[in-house]
């Protein structure tokens, strides 16, 4: 816009404004009157008007200067930059000085201003011919005061809210940066990364730091900075002008310090806990993990089994390895793991850098590699002088679960027992352990770590890997087994003539029909005993086969000897 009729200091703008834009001097406008007053129209006024102009107040605005007869004499548009200026204070011409009173930024007014209140009679020479009316399209731009600090308008805010930003805190954000007019200069969705930064230690514009304080996470501010805690007088290369207002529209989606731990909430904790994790321990959990807004990530769920690691021994990102450890079997915590316990300022894979990370855990089982089985005895028969050993064999029933009380298999649903011989590898070996000094009748339960179960493959299907067994027992029979390395033993006292009882029809050879048909007599006279739990015909054949040394088929009188004759074992 014009300079005010301050004759020398008018001219020597004005020629200078000329001498930039280039424009040749306009020919005499049509007077309105030497009393003529200042009219204005208001051709546009945007629905919402917060502020208005003031006398006072620093505006930015374009405009198009015209004389009555239309030809333009200047205009803010050709020059492609807003005429900065404020108002009331004389450094406009009266005219414009009235006219920009009580504009809304957005807002566009037509002003007719008299000679009177522009250049007079005296006009400026070469420029604005005497007694010129002035026409001003106007469209204002922006508009602040010195007085003015940083508006902050909060039109989101989350329910909860645990922390807020403060000075120092390490922040992620998006925005959308925009003039007063609305007009976008910048965002960070455009560029589909967020805008990380610390707060209050002036890596920001001062404006910025004051208004990210006091946010919460989820929290969706609008604030509105004047350029001198913006950009100044310079502005911004080519996308913020000097001058200029800036409002940014902000969305805090994490925010740390980097003297943070981890911090933990416990969800729910099993009222009977008679152990806690400690480093060494392995665990299986599941977890969701998200950022801190609630953006998703990874979860153990989607993939249909749990985490299985060593804890406190550098197998999880530092935060996780604090996090779990002192938890108990059945837990659920969330635990909150700053970036730098975390996934550092580089991120992983979905995870953005300098991102706090939000683990939400359920613990379901724990050992250590140098644990043993439990057991636990919950009833046993006044009567219990005959405990399981080795070779025995027993047949009882049993509850298989996982720790968390998933159920694996029962032999009470299928309807008939378990049967096997102890010591003979038939089932693992902590079964194996927890049966044995057993008696018939008693129940017990017994906690079986993997490396004593089905390890780290466990079971496809049937058993995770990793996985710590309970086993529900309750021993219905026993069948004592026979001395370690005997499948056959004889209850009486041997016979002298034994081969030639065995050798029916005194030819001095024994068959294995023969040699079979003696021994099952034996057994069921009481005079001899197999092992029990084994095939009899398959035990039958290798104590034959022990005996027919030159494998012909036959055993003579020369081959056959009983197990105290032979130097290594026999089956007679």
């Amino acid at each position: 816009s014009l300079l005010p009729p301050m004759a020398l200091r008018a001219r020597s703008l004005l020629l200078l404004l000329l001498w930039v834009t280039g424009q040749a001097a306009p020919v005499a406008g049509l007077g309105l009157g030497p009393d003529a007053e200042l009219q204005i129209e208001r051709r546009f006024v945007p629905d919402e008007c917060p502020r208005t102009v003031r006398s006072g107040d620093f505006v930015r605005y374009h405009y198009v200067g015209t004389f009555p007869d239309g030809q333009k004499f200047d205009s803010s548009y050709d020059r492609d930059s807003t005429f900065n200026v404020f108002v009331g204070k004389g450094q406009l011409i009266a005219g414009m000085d009235q006219a920009l009173v009580g504009m809304c930024v957005n807002e566009r007014r037509f002003v007719k201003i008299p000679p009177k209140l522009a250049y007079g009679s005296d006009g400026v020479s070469g420029v604005i011919p005497p007694d010129s009316v002035l026409h001003f399209d106007v469209l204002l731009m922006d508009i602040w005061n010195s007085e003015d600090q940083v508006q902050i308008h909060t039109y989101f805010k989350p329910p909860s809210c645990s922390r807020t930003t403060q000075v120092s805190d390490f922040v992620r954000y998006h925005y959308n940066g925009t003039f007063l007019d609305g007009t976008l200069f910048d965002s960070s969705h455009n560029r589909m990364k967020t805008y990380d930064t610390y707060v209050g230690i002036g890596w920001l514009i001062p404006g910025m730091d004051k208004g990210l304080l006091g946010m919460c996470v989820g929290e969706k501010r609008m604030i509105t900075i004047p350029p001198f805690l913006a950009y100044g007088e310079d502005g911004n290369g080519k996308d913020i002008p000097g001058q200029a207002s800036l409002v940014f529209d902000v969305a805090l989606l994490d925010l740390h310090n980097p003297k943070d731990g981890i911090s933990i909430e416990n969800k729910v904790v099993p009222e009977n806990c008679e152990r806690r994790s400690q480093s060494g321990d392995f665990l299986r959990y599941h977890y969701n993990g998200t950022l801190l807004d609630g953006t998703f990530f990874d979860s153990s769920y989607s993939q249909n089994r749990t985490f299985d690691t060593y804890i406190g021994q550098g197998y999880v990102i530092p935060g996780i390895d604090e996090g779990l450890l002192g938890v108990c079997i059945g837990e659920k915590r969330r635990i909150v793991v700053p970036p730098h316990l975390g996934y550092g300022e580089e991120g992983r894979g979905n995870i953005p850098g300098s991102a706090v990370l939000v683990f939400d855990i359920h613990v379901i089982d724990f050992h250590n590699p140098s644990d043993s089985i439990s057991i636990t005895s919950h009833y046993k028969p006044p009567n219990c002088s005959v405990l399981s050993k080795k070779g025995d064999y027993l047949k009882y029933h049993y509850n298989a679960s996982l720790l968390d009380g998933t159920l694996l298999d029962s032999t009470w649903n299928l309807g008939k027992t378990y049967n096997i011989v102890l010591g003979s590898g038939q089932v693992v070996l902590g079964m194996d352990m927890g049966l044995r000094e057993m008696c018939v009748g008693e129940k017990r339960t017994v906690i079986i770590p993997p490396h004593l179960g089905y390890g780290e493959a466990g079971v496809d299907g049937e058993v995770p890997g990793s996985a710590v067994l309970v086993f529900d027992i309750e021993l219905l029979e026993l069948v004592a087994g026979l001395p370690e390395g005997y499948m056959f033993i004889w209850n009486d006292e041997v016979s002298p003539n034994l081969f030639e009882e065995i050798d029916k029809d005194g030819n001095g050879e024994v068959l294995l029909e023969e040699f079979s048909e003696y021994i099952h007599a034996q057994v069921a006279s009481g005079k001899g005993k197999l092992a029990p739990g084994f095939d009899a015909e398959m035990i039958v054949k290798n104590m034959f086969a022990n005996q027919d040394r030159n494998g012909d088929g036959k055993v003579t009188a020369e081959e056959f000897k009983l197990k105290d004759q032979e130097t290594k074992h026999d089956e007679l």
